[in-house]
């Protein structure tokens, strides 16, 4: 894939976790502005995250019946008007309501970077380009809480939502003038009367839908880690804002090297042996960790391990399960894309939420979450392939 647009779909793949991150150190200031907590702050995480799951519903089928190029460009034009408006909030019901149209706009890209990918690679081939995605959006994590923090401290929580606007401008005009149509026009477009029936189709399919949980419930641990760790770094063990940046890009980074690892790993034995054997790492990481919670360490440091395991784990786990919930999709890969996104965004919302409504003052309610977060993709994982032996063996 040409590297030109490999960073395009690296930029659209990051509109979710740079919206997400890029504000996360301001959370104790947008308390104090709004005069407020913190876990009232979360809400807007949660509207965004809420976004994300609805929006992505919208966009596949008009991506199967438009094209890739049309609904991806309204997207990013919704997506950098509405992150004006949050720079502009009076109050936290207004940024609340911003930022959950916020997400249906930037959802646009994460639906689409998908959908092109299966329109261009094959399984192998488009596990190695998730892989090479994260990557480019792996940088997000890493620099977007710096740089937030660094526009916090110098010129407010507003210049974070400036930014955004900048960001979604320049993908836009990037995407304008760059990036092909990919749909194939060799067939009749998608009715969009049929998009209901084309959903239904994907929830009974199982091999599609067992890996999209699986996938689903990773993402859900890394945002309850995302919904969690502003308090536990900055509130419960007095990690400065300015320092938050670094923790959260160091967990980053460990997600960044396993991706590029499971770029070389799949061409050996393919996307579904490493995803089977990875998540049991991801589980024993959240068991430890919730362990350690528990213990309640009067430092942070014994919980950092556990957590980089978890984290660094998913640069495996994700492209996997997307190249194997779409491997075979074909001109409906918008609406399987924005299937796929929709439930992980779905379950990571509650999980995020979950972070929220346990929230005791320790580090134990994002630990609890991540942990069964990872008891229960290693369940899908299982049942997956007993389906897929079971198709591929069906009994006498």
């Amino acid at each position: 894939m040409p590297l030109r647009l490999l960073l395009i779909l690296g930029a659209l793949s990051a509109f979710g976790p740079l919206a997400i991150d890029f504000y996360l150190p301001s959370f104790p200031a947008l308390a104090r502005a709004f005069a407020t907590d913190v876990e009232r702050v979360q809400l807007s995480l949660a509207a965004y995250f809420l976004g994300l799951a609805i929006g992505q519903l919208l966009y596949g089928p008009l991506a199967d019946r438009f094209g890739r190029r049309t609904p991806l460009l309204a997207g990013l034009l919704l997506f950098s008007l509405v992150s004006l408006a949050c720079a502009l909030a009076p109050s936290l019901e207004w940024l609340v309501g911003a930022r959950f149209v916020q997400a249906l706009g930037g959802c646009a890209g994460m639906v689409v970077s998908r959908a092109v990918v299966r329109d261009l690679c094959d399984p192998i081939a488009s596990a190695r380009v998730f892989s090479q995605l994260m990557l480019v959006m792996g940088v997000a994590p890493i620099l977007a809480p710096l740089a937030g923090a660094l526009l916090l401290s110098s010129l407010g929580w507003q210049s974070i939502f400036v930014c955004l606007t900048l960001f979604g401008t320049l993908s836009l005009l990037a995407v304008a003038s760059w990036l092909p149509e990919t749909l194939a026009a060799d067939g009749p477009p998608a009715p969009l009367r049929g998009a209901l029936g084309e959903y239904r189709r994907l929830f009974g399919d199982w091999p599609f839908l067992g890996h999209a949980l699986t996938g689903g419930l990773a993402v859900a641990g890394m945002f309850a880690y995302i919904a969690g760790s502003p308090f536990v770094f900055i509130e419960l063990y007095g990690v400065p804002a300015e320092h938050y940046g670094w923790l959260f890009g160091s967990n980053a980074l460990g997600f960044i090297l396993a991706a590029q690892l499971n770029a070389w790993l799949v061409a050996r034995h393919g996307p579904g042996y490493w995803l089977r054997r990875t998540v049991w790492f991801y589980l024993a990481c959240g068991v430890a960790l919730l362990g350690v919670a528990l213990a309640r360490p009067a430092v942070l440091w014994p919980l950092l391990p556990p957590l980089f395991g978890c984290i660094a784990s998913l640069g495996v786990l994700l492209p996997n399960a997307s190249a194997l919930a779409m491997a075979g999709q074909g001109s409906h890969a918008g609406s399987a894309s924005a299937l796929l996104g929709s439930l992980q965004f779905g379950i990571a919302a509650s999980a995020a939420a979950m972070v929220g409504l346990l929230h005791d003052g320790s580090a134990w309610p994002m630990a609890l979450v991540i942990c069964t977060c990872g008891t229960l993709a290693v369940l899908f994982s299982r049942l997956t392939r007993w389906a897929e032996r079971r198709a591929a063996h069906p009994p006498l």
